[in-house]
């Protein structure tokens, strides 16, 4: 049987169709479903510090947040407990306001990536930093400390938040498998750590400066806020304040400590379980708390929490 032209035409266009790579011939491939169930596990837990972050810095810059800002992004999760418009100078405002809005692209680039899950219930009140500075000191401070009362404030009270995130991504990266995974945390780890490397930057210019009306300097704020990390963690020294001992300091040979890095400058890493105990506050990433009162959501949150 003789073949018209056309149908050998039809027929080598196929066999071509067919041995296209796949990132040609289908799109299934950047689905969402397509990833190791791993690489969906370590992608989504951190939306629960992203979403953290981005309430943080949106309410503190703008006064409002994600369900104004893009609604769509915390997929119908409950307002944040407590967030409010802080006050401060027009450039720290200004800076802020750059790290909420990068941070709803994170949000944008991981729930493009996977499923994810809805905005869980953050406490952002007030109330709750001032738990976790009385923690740091092992004592109430008066008045209660407020991030929301002045500008080095709510920088001293960021410097609690994307470090945590940063050292998530850094301990995340050599357990993912497929290579658009660790190309999205690269840059998630990137710009955390930027945002990480201001905050303290901005901080460290006042590192000898004493916080009103407490007369406790910078230097020792962010050195009990580290403390404290490192003691609920329960992994070893992971964090360091903005001045430290020299035989710490980086080569050994200054005090200053404007990024923290382990003995060769290197970044620290932690679990999820480590990031659970720290942002609950308890220690216990069985134990719900702090920023999260019902607990954090994904695989890898849900596992360590009571079974409903």
């Amino acid at each position: 049987m003789s073949l018209s032209a056309s149908t050998v035409t039809t027929a080598a266009l196929l066999i071509l169709l067919l041995l296209l790579p796949k990132s040609y011939s289908s799109k299934t491939v950047e689905s969402k479903s397509s990833l190791p169930q791993v690489d969906v596990d370590l992608l989504e837990f951190p939306l629960n510090l992203e979403y953290l972050e981005a309430e943080f810095f949106l309410y503190g810059a703008l006064g409002y947040g994600l369900d104004k800002i893009a609604p769509n992004l915390s997929m119908g999760g409950p307002t944040p407990i407590g967030a409010k418009r802080g006050k401060m100078d027009n450039f720290t405002r200004d800076v802020i306001k750059q790290f909420a809005l990068q941070e709803v692209g994170h949000l944008r680039a991981i729930q493009s990536t996977v499923k994810g899950f809805p905005r869980p219930l953050l406490n952002l009140s007030a109330e709750s930093f001032a738990k976790v500075v009385n923690s740091a000191f092992e004592k109430q401070l008066v008045p209660a400390f407020d991030p929301y009362s002045s500008g080095l404030k709510f920088l001293l009270a960021s410097y609690l938040i994307p470090y945590v995130g940063l050292t998530g991504y850094v301990g995340a990266s050599p357990k993912l498998q497929d290579p658009k995974s660790k190309r999205l945390v690269a840059g998630l780890l990137g710009v955390e750590s930027g945002q990480d490397a201001v905050i303290r930057a901005l901080l460290y210019e006042h590192a000898q400066t004493k916080v009103k009306p407490y007369g406790i300097t910078v230097a020792e704020f962010t050195s009990r806020f580290s403390q404290l990390r490192n003691k609920l963690g329960n992994a070893g020294v992971k964090d360091e304040g903005l001045v430290v001992l020299k035989r710490k300091g980086a080569e050994g040979l200054t005090r200053g400590n404007v990024l923290a890095g382990g003995q060769y400058s290197v970044a620290f890493d932690r679990t999820p379980e480590e990031i659970l105990r720290i942002v609950y506050g308890s220690g216990d990433e069985h134990k719900p708390g702090g920023f999260y009162p019902k607990g954090a959501d994904g695989h890898i949150a849900k596992s360590h929490l009571p079974k409903a």
